[in-house]
C-alpha cells in the first residue's frame, strides 16, 4: 500500500492539482490580456473546444510520452516521480501561456499575426515529419501501399522542412530528447521542465491558424487536460501508452491533418497580408 500511494496515488493526485493550478493560471491570465486588448478572448467552455486541445495535444505528444518514460525509467524514487509531474506540467503549461500572450499581442496587427501563423505553419510540417516517420518504423502486418505513401509523402515533406530549417532553427530551438539521470530533486526538476516548455512553445504555436474556430481558452485547458490524461496513463503503464499512441494509422491520419492545418495557415497568410498591402 505504501508503495502505491508514493508510485501511483501521489503522482497523479500532484498532477491534478498542478493542472487546477495551471488553469487558474489561464484564467487570470485571460483577463490581464482582455484589458489591455480591445478583441477579448472569451472565458466561455465549450466541451468541445476542451476535447480538440485534449486530442491534438495527445496526438503531437508521442516523443514526449517516451521522453517521460525514459526520465521515469532512469530516476527511481517518488521524490524524482514527484519532480516529474511538476516540472513536465509546469514545462508544458507556462510555455503554453506564453504563445498565447504572443497570439494576443500579434493578433491586434494583422501583418505581426502573418508572421506568426506563418511559423507556426512551418512548426505543423515539422510535426507531420515526425507523424510518418513513426509510420515507416511499423511493422509489416500493415498494407505495402499504406508504407510506401508515408514513404512518398515523408521525403516531400523531408525536403520540405530542410528548406526551412536556416528559418525554423532560429525560432523552435530543437533540445535533445535523450535520457537525462538526475542527481537531486532540484536536477530532476529543471531537467523535466526544459524540453516540456519547449515543446509546449512549439506545439501550441502550431495550431494557431485554429483559433479562427475554436474557442483558444477552452483548447488551452484542453492542452492542459490532455498532459495530464498522458502523465497518469504513463505513470500505470508506461510501454503500453506508448504502444498506443505510437499507433502508425492514427500518426499517419495526425500527419496529414498538420499539412492540411499548415495549408489553411498559408492561406490565411496570404489573405492576411493582402489585406495589409491593399489597405495601404
Amino acid at each position: 500500500m505504501n508503495n502505491l500511494f508514493r508510485q501511483q496515488i501521489l503522482p497523479n493526485v500532484t498532477a491534478i492539482v498542478v493542472t487546477a493550478a495551471l488553469t487558474g493560471l489561464l484564467f487570470l491570465e485571460v483577463l490581464i490580456l482582455n484589458f489591455f486588448t480591445t478583441n477579448d478572448i472569451s472565458l466561455s467552455l465549450r466541451i468541445g473546444d476542451v476535447l480538440i486541445g485534449i486530442t491534438i495535444y495527445l496526438k503531437t505528444a508521442i516523443d514526449f510520452a517516451i521522453y517521460i518514460a525514459n526520465l521515469m525509467e532512469k530516476n527511481r524514487g517518488w521524490k524524482h516521480q514527484f519532480a516529474i509531474v511538476i516540472g513536465t506540467a509546469a514545462g508544458n503549461g507556462i510555455g503554453t501561456l506564453i504563445v498565447l500572450v504572443v497570439w494576443t499581442l500579434f493578433k491586434e496587427v494583422d501583418w505581426l499575426l502573418a508572421i506568426m501563423i506563418f511559423i507556426a505553419s512551418l512548426v505543423l510540417v515539422r510535426l507531420a515529419e515526425e507523424g510518418f516517420e513513426h509510420v515507416e518504423e511499423a511493422d509489416d502486418k500493415y498494407p505495402r501501399w499504406f508504407k510506401k505513401s508515408a514513404h512518398t509523402l515523408h521525403r516531400g515533406v523531408v525536403a520540405f522542412n530542410k528548406g526551412v530549417a536556416p528559418l525554423l532553427k532560429y525560432v523552435v530551438p530543437n533540445f535533445s530528447m535523450r535520457d537525462s539521470v538526475a542527481t537531486s530533486f532540484w536536477s530532476m526538476l529543471k531537467i523535466s521542465f526544459t524540453v516540456p516548455f519547449i515543446l509546449g512553445l512549439d506545439d501550441f504555436a502550431g495550431y494557431v491558424p485554429l483559433f479562427s474556430v475554436v474557442n483558444v481558452f477552452g483548447f488551452a485547458i484542453g492542452v492542459f487536460v490532455g498532459h495530464l490524461v498522458l502523465c497518469m496513463l504513463l505513470f500505470i503503464s508506461p510501454s503500453k501508452t506508448i504502444v498506443v499512441i505510437k499507433n502508425p494509422i492514427i500518426s499517419y491520419i495526425g500527419s496529414l491533418v498538420f499539412i492540411g492545418l499548415a495549408i489553411w495557415g498559408m492561406t490565411e497568410v496570404y489573405h492576411l497580408l493582402h489585406g495589409v498591402f491593399y489597405h495601404s
